[in-house]
């Protein structure tokens, strides 16, 4: 009798360290998935690498506004096809063609006439307006932002490079003229033997390498 009631015992503590148990990895796998819930928001907020006084913003690019304690008036804003972005208190208000500085000084500018003295800041979160493609045998075919004059040569390093598989003298560049669409030979072989340098001509947003 006393035998199975210890053994009973012993069995109910068992029981009770394994519901502990699974409880614990419970509570520890909630925490993981918000810590990476949490990483995830901030990532999305992470301000593209650009500079704020060169960069030119364009339709579709994504912009974070922040006005300094004014939580209303802090916001995502996406480019739209007219070069206009919507904005609480100011309505509408053109920044396609301008600088991510240029934008910041003109809000802060248009806000004083609600807020003492605004503290604004304008940064590109996702740039979208300036991209080049790069498909084909490359180390890493997709889409690149463009966000400093880069050349053909430049965006095929970044790219990875060319795959052993790849037909080197058969690469060339896509572009849109004037509606359609234009293929310009690029002469590998001889840019990287430094000939022909005058062909690793800049690209343009919108062009896309294709590398046979």
């Amino acid at each position: 009798m006393g035998r199975t009631l210890a053994s009973s015992l012993m069995g109910l503590a068992l029981l009770s360290l394994g519901l502990r148990a699974i409880a614990q990895d419970k509570a520890a796998a909630g925490f993981a998935d918000k810590s990476a819930s949490a990483t995830s928001s901030a990532t999305t907020l992470t301000a593209a690498p650009v500079d704020p006084k060169a960069y030119i913003i364009g339709e579709s690019d994504l912009l974070h506004i922040n006005v300094y304690k004014e939580a209303e008036l802090t916001q995502n804003a996406v480019v739209r096809p007219d070069g206009m972005i919507s904005l609480p208190l100011i309505n509408e208000m053109k920044v396609s063609g301008k600088t991510p500085l240029q934008v910041q000084q003109e809000l802060a500018q248009d806000l004083k006439a609600f807020i003492v003295d605004p503290q604004v800041t304008v940064t590109v979160v996702d740039v979208r307006s300036k991209i080049v493609y790069v498909t084909g045998e490359v180390g890493h075919p997709e889409a690149y932002p463009l966000l400093t004059p880069t050349t053909v040569l430049q965006m095929i390093t970044k790219a990875g490079g060319p795959t052993a598989y790849a037909k080197r003298s058969a690469i060339f560049v896509l572009r849109n003229v004037n509606g359609k669409k234009e293929k310009i030979p690029f002469p590998y072989k001889d840019v990287i033997k430094g000939k022909k340098a005058d062909q690793d001509f800049l690209l343009q947003p919108g062009d896309t390498i294709v590398i046979p």
